[in-house]
C-alpha cells in the first residue's frame, strides 16, 4: 500500500510507524523527481557556506562528491518549524458514521494530524526544530521548537488526542489564532497551517490581516488548505433529500442538494478566489490538500520551500 496516494488508513493507533513509511515512500520516490540529489537522510552534515570557518568541513564527503559539507552537531538546527493546526468540529468531516469504506477511514483531521507527523519526521532527520499549535475558538496548545526524539514523541501524543477526541460545536477563529501565533513566535520560523479556512466568509478581512501579520513578522509560510474536495468545494452529492449538519453550529437543514448546488459554489469559489489572492500578495505559499489524493503534494511543497530557505 503506497500511503503517499492510497489513504485507505485503516487504524492511526501507531502514527509514529505511519509517518516513517509517508516519508519512506516519498524519498525512494525523490529520484524519479525534480528533487533528485536532494539529501533528505543526511542529517549530520550540511553544505559549506562561503566565509565560514573551514575547522568543520568534512574532507572524506569532499573527496567523494566535489562538494564542500560542514559536519552538524546535535544541538545545531537550521530552521525552526511551528506546525499550526485547525481543532475546529468542521475539520472531524466527513463523519465516521456517513464514510462507507470497510474499515479504512479519513477525515481532515486524520489527513492533518498523518501529514504533520510525516512532516516532523523529515525535519527531526535533518535535526531542525519543530513544535505544533492546536487551535479551535481559541489557541488550545502551543508547543516551543525543539529537535529532540523525546520531543517528537510528545508531540505524536499531542496528534494522537487530537485525532481521537472530536470536539462537537467548536467554531474556527483562525485570525484570532495565527494572530496569537506570530506574537509567540519571536525568532523566524517557517509557519505551516493545516485548515479548511471555514470561518464566517463574510468577515474575510480579519482573516487575511492575520496572514499578512505572519509574513509582517519575517516568517515563511505555507497553508495547507485542508478539504473534502468533491463534497466541500464542488458539492457531490446524489440528487436526493438529505439532512446537512452545521458541524461547528450544530445548525441542520433538510434539502436537495440541487436546490442550492449552484449558489454554494459559486459562494465558496468566490472565498477561494479571494483567500488564494491574498496568500499571492502576501508571498505565501497557498497548497490545495484534498484528503483524497494523498500526501505527496504536502510532502513536496514543504521540500520546495525548504530549500529556498537554506
Amino acid at each position: 500500500m503506497d500511503l503517499l496516494d492510497n489513504l485507505e488508513v485503516k487504524d492511526l493507533g501507531n502514527l509514529e510507524m505511519l509517518a516513517r513509511q509517508v516519508v519512506e515512500g516519498f524519498i525512494i520516490g525523490l529520484h524519479k523527481s525534480p528533487f533528485h540529489g536532494f539529501s533528505v537522510e543526511f542529517a549530520e552534515h550540511r553544505l559549506y557556506n562561503q566565509g565560514e570557518s573551514t575547522r568543520n568541513i568534512d574532507w572524506k564527503v569532499y573527496a567523494r562528491t566535489d562538494k564542500l559539507f560542514t559536519k552538524r552537531f546535535e544541538e545545531e538546527t537550521n530552521l525552526r518549524c511551528q506546525i499550526v493546526m485547525d481543532a475546529s468540529s468542521s475539520m472531524y468531516f466527513p463523519d465516521e458514521a456517513d464514510v462507507k469504506t470497510g474499515g479504512a477511514y479519513i477525515n481532515k483531521a486524520r489527513f492533518s494530524a498523518l501529514a504533520a507527523a510525516a512532516l516532523m519526521n523529515l525535519l527531526q532527520k535533518q535535526r531542525d526544530a519543530f513544535g505544533i499549535t492546536l487551535f479551535d475558538e481559541s489557541v488550545r496548545l502551543h508547543t516551543q521548537c525543539k529537535s529532540s526524539t523525546t520531543h517528537y514523541r510528545l508531540m505524536l501524543t499531542h496528534l494522537h488526542q487530537f485525532i481521537n477526541n472530536p470536539t462537537g460545536n467548536k467554531n474556527t477563529a483562525a485570525a484570532k489564532a495565527l494572530h496569537e501565533v506570530a506574537e509567540s513566535i519571536h525568532r523566524r520560523s517557517l509557519v505551516v497551517i493545516f485548515s479548511d479556512m471555514f470561518e464566517q466568509m463574510e468577515d474575510n478581512d480579519h482573516l487575511f490581516a492575520a496572514l499578512q501579520h505572519l509574513k509582517h513578522n519575517k516568517h515563511e509560510v505555507i497553508l495547507f488548505h485542508v478539504t473534502d474536495k468533491s463534497k466541500e468545494l464542488d458539492f457531490e452529492f446524489e440528487n436526493r433529500p438529505y439532512l446537512f449538519i452545521d458541524m461547528e453550529s450544530g445548525e441542520r437543514l433538510r434539502l436537495q442538494p440541487k436546490q442550492v448546488k449552484q449558489h454554494y459554489v459559486e459562494q465558496v469559489d468566490n472565498f477561494m478566489q479571494q483567500l488564494k489572492f491574498k496568500c499571492l500578495q502576501y508571498k505565501i505559499d497557498f497548497i490545495e490538500a484534498d484528503i483524497s489524493r494523498g500526501f505527496r503534494t504536502v510532502l513536496q511543497s514543504y521540500l520546495v520551500k525548504r530549500s529556498k530557505m537554506g
